[in-house]
């Protein structure tokens, strides 16, 4: 029996890759993910001028540089597709970037907490791309896009890199700092 699924499966790997609807649904959270990175490359020098520790602020200078990257990788993958590089609105970032920009509005400048509030408002950003790259990569692979799964592959990775490093900058300064702050 195991061996029946095995060859189903084989079968099923790249099956859609052609003209099919998992295709046409692939392209277009493909659009998704493209327009929300230029938003976010878009957001991060706001989100630079608003933080104020320096850790902070270096990590959203070096993500605008690696979002910048996942952009023209994006690009690769539409030329593997055959696809024009193009997106369409993201709902799901805006809410997510309107939220970051309500956060650096409800705070004071030049606090921790406001600090506290732009690392969630990028986890958000973060947690959101996380989601999504996992599944287009993995849409890739039951695709047959080897190359392009490989391509979401590393953007996923980078992402999770940037949460891992937001982590660590909350737990080990800003967060406390933030928590000394008188009201």
């Amino acid at each position: 029996m195991a061996k029946s699924s095995k060859t189903i499966l084989g079968k099923n790997v790249g099956a859609g890759a052609a003209n099919s609807l998992l295709k046409e649904f692939f392209v277009d959270e493909l659009k998704d993910i493209y327009y929300a990175e230029k938003q976010i490359a878009k957001t991060l020098p706001k989100m630079k001028k608003a933080a104020t520790s320096e850790e902070l602020k270096q990590a959203f200078a070096d993500h605008l540089v690696m979002t910048q990257e996942q952009v023209a990788r994006l690009g690769q993958v539409f030329t593997l597709l055959g696809e024009k590089a193009k997106g369409k609105t993201c709902e799901a970032i805006e809410g997510i970037i309107k939220e970051g920009e309500g956060i650096i509005a409800d705070t004071e400048s030049k606090t921790a907490t406001r600090d506290v509030g732009l690392i969630f408002a990028a986890q958000k950003v973060e947690h959101y791309e996380i989601a999504t790259y996992g599944g287009l990569a993995q849409l890739a692979e039951t695709l047959g896009l080897t190359e392009v799964s490989a391509l979401l592959h590393t953007t996923l990775e980078e992402e999770k890199q940037t949460d891992l490093l937001l982590t660590g900058i909350a737990e080990n300064h800003v967060n406390y700092e933030a928590s000394a702050e008188k009201a």
